[in-house]
């Protein structure tokens, strides 16, 4: 929803206090990664005569909001003062109560705004609530900084659909095994703690059987104090072993398995172990891929890790369901006609119909390249 810029209360006049602040509420909304899915990261700061009299952030799923904790923070009065947030406040009963009325209670003068929310039961209204009881209003304070912290929320409210990151890592010739299978390790530990650390940030992360039946993964985030993914795995036909890691820690990891098979004795099986499963339309005699993104968003998962063998990740980029793909480049070369690549499949026969893609950024991590690209479709 476009806001009017009328909505704008006297931020010329602040505009340098206004952006330092703000970037400390962006620095604490980040405390919030990986705990607050499929809800925003959110910070908040409140600053009275020049000085900040309390602070707060998002820090899990069904808490507090970042208004909320910054208010709480407070042990002198808020008359007058100014809360800088990073989100435009809520204005609905949901988990919490409105953050607009406890803003309105407060007696708070001002409120700055970075982003402001395209949740439709959010969208514009509650500025307008704000405005409409005196409080001035600004927004649009580092936008572009503040959208960046919740690019996914913002995408999948506006597709209705999760937003989907594959990965994959690979050698310098651009194999992901040996021509006999063998990948542990192709990149270095590194780069593995960064791969845990987008699983943390993340709600979801999807693996195909082939992966499962082969590396038998455990598909959980190994870094301290981080949190699990949703895991889902793609498995038409329900193969994956009653005994794998996957299904033995169901009960504690949340495990979605998605299939298109009428064996309703396995999947008695395997909601037995707590599994979901997902009974998906059949495109080509396997998953349509389209059609498990729209019910895992009915399910509130709003952004997932593809972590799929060659096969799988041919299937999303053919079904147009990635958005973006983080390559790792180890500086091994493995050779082989036979070494698996990370994009299997049947592969494009003319060079036009490639899978375009825009650069983003590269980072070295010690002796691995990342490259982040977004898929142009």
């Amino acid at each position: 929803m476009d806001i009017d810029q009328s909505f704008n209360g006297e931020g010329k006049r602040y505009i340098n206090q206004d952006q330092i602040y703000m970037k400390m509420a962006i620095e604490l909304a980040k405390k919030g990664a990986g705990n607050v899915n499929p809800n925003p990261m959110v910070g908040a700061i409140i600053v009275k005569s020049g000085e900040i009299i309390g602070s707060g952030y998002h820090k899990e799923f069904g808490g507090p909001h970042a208004e909320v904790n910054a208010i709480d923070s407070c042990s002198d009065g808020l008359d007058g003062s100014t809360i800088y947030v990073t989100l435009e406040p809520c204005c609905h009963h949901g988990k919490t109560p409105p953050c607009t009325d406890l803003i309105i209670k407060s007696n708070i003068k001002r409120v700055v705004i970075g982003s402001v929310d395209n949740n439709p039961i959010v969208s514009g209204k509650g500025i307008k609530i704000l405005k409409s009881h005196g409080i001035l209003v600004d927004i649009y304070v580092l936008k572009s900084e503040c959208d960046e912290l919740n690019e996914m929320y913002f995408y999948s409210n506006r597709n209705k659909k999760p937003f989907v990151l594959m990965k994959y890592g690979m050698t310098a010739d651009g194999k992901i095994a040996t021509n006999t299978g063998e990948s542990k390790w192709i990149t270095g530990e590194r780069s593995r703690k960064y791969v845990h650390k987008t699983r943390n940030n993340l709600t979801a992360i999807m693996a195909g059987i082939g992966t499962v039946l082969k590396d038998d993964p455990l598909l959980n985030c190994r870094i301290e104090n981080g949190k699990n993914p949703v895991r889902i795995v793609c498995d038409s036909k329900l193969k994956i072993p009653l005994d794998s890691n996957i299904i033995k820690t169901s009960q504690k990891i949340k495990t979605i398995v998605a299939t298109v098979s009428e064996d309703y004795k396995k999947i008695e099986k395997l909601k037995n172990y707590g599994v979901k499963i997902l009974e998906i339309k059949k495109l080509k005699g396997m998953l349509d891929l389209n059609d498990l993104m729209k019910k895992l968003y009915d399910l509130k998962i709003d952004s997932i890790l593809l972590e799929g063998g060659s096969t799988l990740n041919f299937s999303a980029l053919e079904s147009e369901i990635v958005d973006r793909i983080h390559v790792y480049i180890a500086p091994k070369i493995f050779g082989g006609v036979q070494s698996v690549t990370p994009i299997g499949g049947f592969g494009i026969s003319e060079i036009e119909k490639a899978v375009k893609l825009a650069y983003r950024q590269t980072r070295i991590i010690d002796g691995d390249v990342l490259i982040e690209y977004d898929v142009s479709l």
